[in-house]
């Protein structure tokens, strides 16, 4: 599994207008399931991404963690995470699980953060989504569970 975090002052996901997800301080994290991803994968980051120190202490060091700060999580599924665009100018996404495997993967993924007490408002899988969100910092990672 991938995922790209995003510390956000705010963030929020439309489907046809609609908004499906909004949060204030916290995280957007983007998320994609590979072929062959599992238990083993969905632990590593249902684990890392809550404990992540990248919240600055009153001394302005990453120093405190999303359940430190009280904060939220905004979680879109996002297959494009595994775009391969080595050959020619159209990614392949072989890589990528296939739909209602990664679905799967994707609920569990949100009900793990879930219940670990954190506030977690989510996209719609396999939606075409419009994403907005206020940037903290920027601070941007990238967590690969392989």
């Amino acid at each position: 599994m991938k995922a790209v975090i995003q510390r956000v002052k705010s963030a929020q996901v439309c489907v046809s207008g609609r908004v499906t997800g909004k949060i204030g301080k916290g995280l957007l994290v983007l998320v994609g399931v590979g072929k062959g991803d599992g238990e083993s994968d969905l632990s590593f980051l249902t684990s890392k991404i809550p404990e992540l120190r990248i919240f600055e202490d009153a001394s302005g060091k990453f120093n405190l963690s999303l359940k430190e700060i009280g904060g939220e999580m905004l979680i879109v599924s996002q297959f494009t995470l595994y775009g391969d665009c080595r050959k020619g100018r159209r990614p392949s996404f072989t890589e990528a699980e296939e739909s209602t495997l990664a679905k799967h993967l994707y609920e569990q993924f949100i009900s793990k953060l879930r219940g670990q007490g954190i506030p977690v408002q989510t996209g719609e899988f396999q939606a075409k989504m419009e994403v907005h969100l206020i940037n903290d910092g920027p601070v941007t990672l990238l967590l690969d569970s392989r």
